[in-house]
């Protein structure tokens, strides 16, 4: 961003202030030409605790201390013109209006400090995601990505879904996952399993055996940090994905995590039919299936977590996503994730039960050699 452009979005707040301060001095001014006008009958001064009232919601305790004095002054003028400060109907409106002002000024005091601390917690969430989830290249290897990461807790960038992508000898290769919890408490868990894998990733091993890895990492943290009345209840859902530079084709392993969606052009959307094994942490040492499936130039494989298809709208359904995505299989990744994230909290109504991420891996163009015969042992070449 320009500097420029910075100093013009910062002066925006101040000029929006600077406008609604005038709603208050005008119901001031107002209120006071109103009651020196009426009958000494009508009494409208106790209307001026509106003005500092509505303050706070827009301006800090120094503003509504100001706004406060003028009522005052406006209700000294007020009394002095009806018949002299020494009523009582006129001093016990004041010391109300003076003590109303006075409690206002230490509420909006109490919101600014309340402010200040969720804007640390916003920069120390920012600061974590950045450590803990790098963000993810536009541009890696024939792959366009757009990610997606809706965290559940109030306040909060990241949670227990996680994803991340790498190279490795001519392939990309990517990682999405989602730790038992959510929001804060599931951070512990996310970091070391991104860690584990941006470790092993860029080893020429097999997805399956980069899952027993993973694997190992999440067992080994489990039975050093796990107290005992919670053995057995850390695990993480993961899905592994490899596509080759040059070869039209996704290899993936999955280890509970449900299954990506494969976006063809013309509204085409298929599930791939994968053989996943239990989630990492569950079993300790299992066996790991690798599936490969066709993946072709124009192609999008959108890749998510059970946050998304678990959402629920008012009436207790699930989010459609694979019907909706069907209307976007054309759209770029970017577009791709500024409907969907549109859609979902609409569907959920504005706040999701569980955090939610998405990656889209959209295939471009390239020159890439075909081979025949290539699948043995556990592969599966298919397509959807």
């Amino acid at each position: 961003m320009r500097p420029w452009s910075r100093a013009a979005g910062s002066q925006q707040p101040w000029q929006s202030v600077h406008a609604l301060l005038l709603l208050p001095v005008l119901l001031i001014v107002v209120i006071t030409v109103v009651d020196v006008q009426a009958p000494t009958s009508v009494h409208l001064g106790p209307a001026l605790v509106i003005a500092p009232a509505i303050t706070p919601s827009f301006a800090g305790p120094r503003t509504t201390a100001a706004i406060g004095g003028l009522a005052l002054a406006a209700q000294v003028l007020i009394g002095v013109t009806h018949g002299g400060l020494g009523t009582m109907n006129h001093v016990v409106q004041i010391i109300t209006l003076a003590v109303l002002t006075l409690l206002l000024v230490l509420y909006s005091a109490l919101r600014e400090r309340r402010q200040a601390q969720l804007a640390q917690v916003r920069t120390v969430a920012e600061a974590a995601q950045h450590v803990l989830m790098w963000p993810l290249p536009e541009q890696i290897g024939p792959l366009r990505i757009a990610s997606l990461y809706l965290a559940a807790e109030d306040e909060a960038q990241i949670g227990g879904d996680l994803y991340a992508v790498t190279r490795c000898d001519g392939a990309v290769r990517v990682l999405i996952g989602d730790v038992r919890g959510k929001g804060l408490s599931a951070i512990g868990e996310a970091a070391l399993l991104l860690g584990a894998f941006r470790e092993s990733a860029h080893r020429h091993i097999p997805l399956a055996e980069l899952a027993t890895l993973l694997e190992q990492s999440v067992t080994r943290y489990a039975a050093d940090l796990d107290p005992p009345e919670e053995a057995g209840e850390r695990f993480a859902t993961a899905l592994l994905v490899e596509i080759p530079d040059r070869d039209p084709v996704t290899r993936m392993t999955s280890c509970g995590h449900p299954p990506p969606l494969l976006l063809s052009p013309g509204h085409a959307v298929t599930v791939p039919s994968l053989h996943p094994s239990p989630p990492l942490g569950v079993h300790g040492s299992t066996e790991h299936t690798l599936d490969v499936f066709s993946f072709e130039a124009g192609d999008t494989l959108l890749l998510y977590t059970d946050g998304v298809v678990e959402a629920r709208d008012a009436r207790g359904r699930f989010y459609p996503l694979t019907e909706r995505v069907a209307l976007w299989t054309d759209d770029a990744p970017e577009a791709l994730m500024h409907h969907v994230r549109r859609d979902l909290l609409a569907h959920a109504g504005g706040r999701l039960g569980d955090d939610a991420a998405l990656i889209a891996l959209h295939r471009t163009a390239v020159d890439r050699r075909r081979h025949h015969g290539r699948t043995t042992g556990s592969d599966t070449f298919q397509r959807g």
